[in-house]
């Protein structure tokens, strides 16, 4: 195939999720080989109009994120913005892999212990298996959840994630964090919001700069939900390496990344600004791979001690609404 007609082939598939997006989900099974990434992303050269169009030519958190945790969808502007990370901050694999590992955790613990079964993910980002859906749904069949990204490389992989079980439902949602209204307008199609929401945002708060009043957004997000609700917060702190994580965001910076590091005080607030404050359940708001590890996945024990706070390099809680 010539980098036209892969151009081309990303364009249709664009445009047609585009067309989709906001009609009711239809149920289809689908294969097993249909889960798996769109081949023509990672495999073809894209040309330059199909760059421009899909703004590949800048690295992007969501693709920056996949090529740290092995995935496919990523680009060379993606793949050089990772390995000056690397190259800043050694530990970003480690801290790619507590995080992801926290969302795990974090699902399990709504679902099994907080009898949540409804899911709304703001930032979801590039499908990497296990999603959050597959956890939750695991647990609870009947598990409904809403994925919400902007990027349009992860629209295109909207059909892996609009798969479920005979029971549950997924949707995917094309809206910014910054435009919560929006967002909960479009969930409110899948999701009922007379019940219970487990809202997630994952690596996903310190890529808003203060300028966009990241507590404000997440309030007003925590004050449509209904008592009961949840929220799952992690995000990048310079606490436990201040040195290491100051040029991380320079390096980030001049790779066109706005990364907002904060303070413990400061990520908390995230559970404070809403009305009412929100109550952390235990341990509270602590490093990713010291939250509640006794949920990790069975088989896959995390000894003690293996990963120190400098190298997961995030804040990680969960909030109940009362």
């Amino acid at each position: 195939m010539s980098d036209a007609d892969a151009g081309r082939q990303l364009e249709a598939h664009t445009l047609h999720f585009a067309k989709e997006r906001h009609a009711p989900v239809a149920r289809r099974p689908l294969p097993p080989h249909h889960l798996a990434r769109p081949r023509h992303l990672g495999s073809h050269r894209l040309n330059n109009a199909a760059q421009d169009r899909l703004g590949v030519k800048r690295a992007h958190p969501a693709r920056l994120y996949d090529y740290i945790l092995g995935g496919k969808t990523n680009y060379p502007a993606d793949r050089r913005a990772a390995a000056a990370a690397i190259e800043a901050f050694p530990d970003a694999i480690v801290a790619a892999r507590q995080n992801r590992n926290f969302m795990h955790r974090a699902t399990r613990w709504a679902v099994q212990e907080h009898g949540i079964r409804q899911f709304l993910d703001i930032g979801t980002g590039v499908p990497t298996e296990p999603n959050l859906h597959q956890v939750a749904q695991a647990h609870r069949p009947d598990a409904r959840v809403v994925y919400v990204d902007n990027d349009p490389i992860v629209l295109t992989h909207a059909r892996a994630l609009l798969t479920g079980n005979d029971a549950g439902r997924t949707a995917y949602v094309d809206a910014d964090v910054r435009d919560p209204d929006r967002i909960l307008e479009r969930a409110a199609a899948t999701l009922d919001f007379g019940e219970p929401v487990a809202l997630s945002l994952i690596a996903l708060l310190h890529f808003i700069t203060d300028a966009d009043e990241p507590h404000r957004l997440v309030a007003h997000l925590m004050d449509r939900l209904p008592p009961g609700s949840t929220l799952a917060v992690s995000h990048g702190t310079e606490d436990f390496d201040p040195p290491t994580m100051r040029r991380l965001a320079e390096v980030c910076r001049a790779q066109g990344i706005e990364l907002a590091l904060r303070i413990r005080a400061e990520t908390q607030a995230f559970f404070e600004h809403s009305s009412p404050a929100l109550e952390l359940v235990a341990p509270g708001l602590v490093a990713t791979h010291e939250w509640r590890p006794t949920l990790a996945r069975v088989g896959v024990p995390q000894l003690p001690g293996t990963v120190g706070r400098a190298e997961a390099a995030v804040w990680a809680g969960v909030g109940v609404k009362s």
